[in-house]
């Protein structure tokens, strides 16, 4: 049987949507999200939609990586 999350039915506090605002944009990807606030997927999913906040990457690389000079095409 699958283990339910810490927080999984519970209201979300300020500080839960803050977290959640500050994750996405950073381009975190939402199961990671979920994970670091011990919500499911689709619980994040629903609050971002809620709060009108995008989860779809703006075009970066996952966690705001830097892409690495060979990448670019650099020597």
């Amino acid at each position: 049987m699958v283990k339910k999350p810490a927080n999984n039915g519970k209201n979300w506090t300020k500080e839960d949507t803050e977290k959640l605002k500050d994750l996405a944009n950073g381009n975190t990807p939402t199961r990671i999200i979920g994970l670091k606030l011990k919500r499911t997927e689709s619980s994040v999913q629903a609050k971002a939609i809620q709060e009108k906040v995008s989860l779809n990457p703006p075009n970066q690389s996952p966690y705001d990586r830097k892409v690495s000079d060979a990448k670019k095409g650099k020597k």
